[in-house]
């Protein structure tokens, strides 16, 4: 049997001493109504809570606190909620990304600060997930992730509606006068009908799942519908499991691997997941002092198909994915692509914790020969308009404009781009090439998801639904359509998408993985020689520390502080 020694633990350090100090920490715990028994000589179990009045995807959060404290409980620990700030994607502005390190700081330096040995970190909508896994792996302590579980399907005069994506649809089609205001009323109220993340493979969705092929969470963990019981029941065994990782003294970095980001990337092409989260996983490797690189998910997504019949690249929603087997099941479609020998926070490999799993849907996770698409669901593109790279989701757009050239459109911000694709006069062809800038993570502020510009309403009425369109921004995962993201270096700091105007030719093709505006050495010297710095978007507080230390996408968009090599000492307790 595993030595279990109370000394050993962290938290001895202020309730085990016999001084002044741990004086004060004893007697403050039985201020909070709790006997010296109960926390001594038990791991003390921080329960990381990203909930608060607006978290509208973190609704079941706080009964799901209390069902870890079961489980922590049940294990001998005894568990202690740490609200900590919540990024409810629709609700934060200008956009929950600026917020993401910020996140990954509070829950590092709670963790640090505070008399714990270990955590539960409670996410699911969008950058909750990323941000509480880089605090963790940043503070040292061991961890284990709880994702929150998507929502139910949405529904509207007998369809099923899937998050964003269908939304995305049915917008330009009210744009397009086929869609009234009364029916899009109704939509307002079908499509959101439970506690729990964006159902479809947006970036919520991917990034959990991507969490569990790296192996942060319990297997299956991530699959569970957020109101199904399985999945308080789930909650439970991670809190369980959370006080035999701090007996077993196991850090996320025991368990993070160059192989396991490598898993992680081959999972997310064959789900088709979420752009974003090539700038999550690499701001997440790179806290494990892990160089993963840009170009490494080109080569790794290279000819994965598109297994998983999920909107937005496919039919179905994540409530039918749970039921065709999860993403245990899914996993095992791609064994000869995985390194299965990858560790996981139950003690298992990878390869262990989908051995026994079983399909029961083969349309909604397809076999290899007969994929949703064969298309690359990712791919990096180079070129004089993006030196340090950008990204695309081949599998996505339509297949004529996987190769295209046609004349730039540019839009210097959102607000005037908003305006002019809603003029039935704007002067454009399907063949044009629409350009957003100054959307990067400082133009933003924060990189918004302004990356699936809207389609002009001049070509909507004319039946067009995709074109090219190329940006620094992001795009929600949910978004779908010929879109070109991430362009590094980004506009406002003077990247050569800055140099570009109306009327230039753009040049993309996929399959060479180029990206070049046809434009001189030259020319682009003397526009470079008249480019003026845009003024910063803050002058102070946290958007200004953000913008002196922002890293660009290609890099994670992480603070170069909080990448700097080198331990932070544990606090001092007398």
């Amino acid at each position: 049997m595993q030595q279990r020694d109370p000394t050993a633990l962290r938290s001895y350090r202020w309730f085990g001493a016999s001084d002044l100090r741990s004086f004060g920490h004893r007697s403050r715990i039985r201020q909070l109504g709790f006997d010296l028994e109960d926390v001594a000589g038990r791991p003390v179990i921080a329960i990381i809570n990203t909930w608060n009045g607006l978290a509208h995807c973190h609704g079941h959060f706080p009964a799901r606190v209390e069902a870890i404290k079961r489980g922590v409980l049940e294990a001998g620990g005894f568990p202690v909620e740490v609200p900590v700030m919540a990024l409810p994607e629709n609700f934060v502005k200008p956009t929950t990304m600026l917020y993401r390190n910020l996140l990954a700081m509070e829950v590092e330096e709670n963790l640090r600060s505070l008399p714990v040995d270990g955590a539960v970190l409670m996410g699911g909508c969008d950058k909750t997930t990323p941000a509480t896994i880089m605090g963790a792996i940043s503070a040292g302590l061991p961890a284990i992730f709880m994702p929150a579980g998507p929502m139910l399907r949405g529904n509207w005069g007998g369809r099923i509606l899937g998050s964003g994506s269908d939304i995305w649809k049915f917008w330009d089609e009210k744009r397009a006068g086929n869609i009234s205001e009364a029916q899009w009323a109704e939509m307002e109220s079908g499509i959101a009908r439970s506690d729990g993340v964006c159902m479809t493979m947006g970036t919520a969705m991917t990034m959990t799942s991507l969490a569990e092929v790296l192996g942060l969470t319990l297997p299956g963990a991530t699959s569970i519908p957020a109101p199904d019981s399985g999945h308080a029941r789930m909650a439970t065994a991670t809190g369980r499991r959370a006080v035999d990782l701090v007996w077993e003294g196991r850090r996320l970095t025991d368990i993070l691997t160059l192989a396991s980001f490598e898993n992680a990337i081959v999972a997310s092409a064959a789900l088709a997941g979420s752009t974003n989260a090539i700038i999550h996983l690499i701001a997440m490797a790179r806290r494990a002092g892990i160089a993963l690189e840009l170009g490494r998910f080109d080569e790794l997504s290279a000819g994965v198909p598109v297994l998983a019949n999920i909107r937005p690249s496919g039919e179905y929603l994540m409530e039918d994915f749970f039921y065709a087997g999860g993403l245990t099941a899914f996993l095992t479609r791609l064994t000869d692509r995985l390194d299965v020998s990858t560790a996981t926070v139950n003690g298992a490999t990878l390869g262990d914790n989908i051995e026994n799993a079983t399909i029961w849907n083969e349309d909604v996770i397809r076999p290899v020969g007969n994929p949703v698409s064969q298309a690359d669901g990712l791919a990096v593109l180079r070129g004089n308009l993006a030196p340090d790279g950008c990204v695309m989701k081949p599998s996505a757009a339509e297949p004529r404009l996987l190769k295209h050239e046609g004349p730039a459109l540019v839009f210097d911000d959102y607000d005037a781009m908003a305006r002019a694709v809603a003029d039935p006069a704007l002067d454009v062809t399907p063949d044009h090439v629409l350009v957003l800038r100054n959307a990067g993570p400082l133009g933003g502020p924060g990189m918004p998801e302004w990356g699936m510009l809207p389609i002009p309403v001049k070509l909507l009425r004319q039946g067009v639904r995709d074109m090219l369109r190329i940006s620094d921004a992001r795009m929600s995962g949910t978004s779908y359509g010929a879109c070109i993201l991430h362009v590094a270096p980004e506009a406002f700091v003077g990247g050569p998408l800055a140099l570009i105007r109306t009327g230039d030719i753009i040049a993309v093709d996929v399959a060479a993985r180029t990206i070049d505006v046809r434009l001189s050495a030259d020319e682009l010297a003397a526009r470079r020689a008249g480019w003026v710095a845009p003024a910063p978007r803050y002058l102070r507080g946290y958007g200004a520390m953000a913008a002196a230390h922002i890293g660009q996408a290609d890099t994670g968009c992480d603070f170069d502080f909080l990448q700097r090599p080198g331990a932070v000492p544990e606090p001092e307790i007398h």
